[in-house]
């Protein structure tokens, strides 16, 4: 018996939530949520596997309009939950809803994440180049010179290039649209979806309220074409309403507008190509007004996926290893066993009244003199605590003899040295603990000297105690080691030295 698989029959409407939707009358964003849900039934994707993710600003409204899956998250981080959403369940199709303020200001490291580890999502950035939602304040793109309610003498600050940053970012898919432009709109909206792995899409837009004029003519569909160039992969970037003009290089390697005539023809001009990283950075920089707006994908490789190349780890540790045991990881290290003991109280419900005795006979002890002591400990060398003498060991020396080294002379730490003798090295229980134990399979093939403290900090016999315990209170250190002038080991101090040391002196004063 064969089966068939019905094409999914969605429409417009079927993406259509029943929520009110609310931004300014003649805002971009109609038309971007209208291009967005005429695009998905395209897709070939069931609703409960699309997820919108959005941070905080006037785009990030969008899961509310969408009739799928959605989150709107916190501010700058929808980056995040989509690459977590995205490994965790690679069937759906996970688009991230930001804004330039969003995106690119508390936003700017998660994006840029997201995009290095080719995560498979869809970016779109709505940029109006400034924060309508909080009323107008100048953003991260804002063009220097921009006044507004935070920078009422003109922005000083050089703003982000958003395709920039995702190309510095080696985002696999970048691209521009423009609100206005809706069939454009939608056609990139399509190829974003199909690419497999990141895709950045930045849509260029006014703010209606607070930036009405951000785009000047390339809103107006009259006029727009002599201020757009429309990338077409293999062909030569030709723009104007008559396809009069062009970008070619200059002697100096710089993009520059010529008129086709005389003088030039297509066959001076740069052929676009959506490979070339090199001239997606060129095409990067040429801003408009200076330059006629790049419109379409800037750039576009294949390469594996953020998911892939995990997925890939793991199969490859399972098939070495084999499946994890959480269990077995937590018992991997050196335990031990809290004792549970019981002070039967006098009273039901209350604390024994011998603890309340025993901690006020504490508190009646006769007060340390810590003035004093740390004057002791100042003025008393190191050489008082009758160092241990080093157990040392080659930096060939396998983890298996070492630790069998600090079980046979119960010791915490071993010195690592040289041919001549010199300190190299201080291999420590600690080591053991957090970058041995459950970690290495085979202790045997192992050298010392993968595992140790190279260059450990050390000091001479005649120095105070005071010093070193400063440095086991600044470091976390328990030992260490005391050197000769040439470095050649002579002994070992431990944080236990000191206490018995301390205590004998407390006895017998």
């Amino acid at each position: 018996m064969s089966t068939t698989t019905i094409p999914l029959q969605l429409s417009r409407k079927d993406f259509v939530s029943d929520q009110t939707v609310r931004w300014c009358p003649g805002c971009g964003d109609y038309s971007i949520l209208a291009q967005v849900q005429k695009t998905l039934p395209d897709l070939g994707v069931p609703r409960e596997n699309i997820v919108f993710i959005s941070g905080i600003g006037c785009s990030s409204r969008f899961p509310y309009y969408m009739n799928t899956y959605g989150i709107h998250s916190i501010h700058g981080r929808a980056p995040t939950l989509a690459t977590g959403l995205a490994i965790t369940n690679p069937d759906l199709s996970v688009w991230v809803i930001t804004g330039d303020g969003d995106g690119l200001s508390i936003g700017g490291n998660h994006l840029l994440h997201a995009m290095r580890r080719n995560v498979n999502l869809n970016i779109i950035l709505f940029n109006n180049r400034v924060y309508g939602l909080t009323k107008g304040q100048y953003s991260p793109t804002s063009r220097q010179g921009h006044k507004s309610k935070s920078s009422p003498m003109g922005s000083i600050e050089q703003p982000i290039n958003p395709v920039a940053v995702a190309l510095a970012s080696e985002a696999t898919f970048v691209a521009r649209s423009l609100d206005a432009h809706t069939n454009h709109l939608g056609e990139i909206l399509a190829a974003a979806a199909a690419h497999k792995g990141v895709s950045f899409i930045e849509v260029y837009q006014n703010c209606v309220i607070f930036n009405p004029n951000e785009w000047g003519p390339l809103e107006d569909r009259r006029d727009r074409d002599d201020y757009i160039i429309y990338l077409e992969d293999g062909k030569p970037m030709i723009f104007g309403k008559n396809l009069d003009k062009g970008i070619r290089l200059n002697k100096r390697f710089e993009p520059e507008v010529v008129t086709l005539g005389d003088d030039y023809t297509a066959e001076d001009l740069i052929v676009y190509d959506p490979k070339s990283k090199a001239l997606a950075l060129m095409i990067s920089s040429m801003e408009y007004p200076a330059f006629p707006a790049p419109m379409g994908i800037i750039r576009q490789v294949e390469k594996p996926t953020y998911t892939e190349g995990l997925m890939a780890q793991i199969e490859a540790a399972q098939a070495q290893r084999g499946k994890g045991d959480l269990n077995k990881l937590y018992r991997a290290a050196d335990l031990w066993t809290v004792e549970e003991h019981e002070v039967e109280a006098d009273v039901a419900g209350e604390v024994s009244a011998e603890l309340d005795d025993e901690y006020m006979a504490t508190m009646d002890e006769v007060k340390v003199d810590t003035a004093s002591m740390r004057g002791l400990l100042a003025d008393t060398p190191i050489t008082v605590l009758e160092p241990h003498a080093p157990i040392e060991v080659e930096a060939s020396t396998s983890l298996a003899k070492a630790v069998r080294q600090m079980n046979a002379h119960n010791i915490g730490c071993l010195l690592v040295t040289d041919e001549s003798d010199r300190l190299v090295g201080i291999f420590t229980e600690r080591d053991v603990l957090t970058r041995v134990a459950g970690l290495v399979d085979d202790l045997a093939t192992a050298k010392i000297s993968e595992y140790m403290t190279p260059n450990p900090i050390t000091m001479k016999r005649d120095m105070p105690i005071a010093q070193a315990l400063n440095l086991m209170s600044v470091h976390g250190f328990r030992h260490i080691p005391l050197v000769d002038n040439e470095n050649r080991a002579e002994g070992v101090i431990s944080f236990r030295d000191v206490v018995h040391y301390l205590q004998g002196n407390l006895a017998n004063n």
